[in-house]
């Protein structure tokens, strides 16, 4: 499930722009859902959002409840941030040019 934190929130609009179904939306200069049900998972908006506002809450069955997956996208590389209740963290690097090679 799609989530954010607006005190990240910049107003950019960028998860606006590149959410596929049209979910997102801007309200008093901050993102957010219309309607989480609705949401594909796609993470398009996690991976544009430059504040690291937008997340991806993580189910029991997917890694923990209550676990956080942020991305930072740099010009080569993807990193896909897990951050889980208890402090822990967890990096994995994607490098671009190479992430369809598999």
């Amino acid at each position: 499930m799609i989530n954010f934190e607006k005190n990240k929130c910049v107003g950019c609009g960028r998860c606006v722009e590149i959410c596929p179904g049209n979910l997102l939306q801007m309200k008093n200069f901050c993102a957010e859902i219309r309607d989480v049900k609705d949401c594909w998972g796609c993470c398009a908006c996690v991976k544009i959002c430059p504040q690291n506002a937008i997340f991806y809450q993580l189910s029991a069955d997917l890694g923990g409840a209550g676990t956080k997956l942020f991305a930072e996208d740099k010009k080569n590389t993807l990193k896909w941030i897990l951050k889980y209740p208890n402090g822990a963290e967890k990096i994995i690097e994607v490098d671009k040019n190479q992430s369809n090679r598999y």
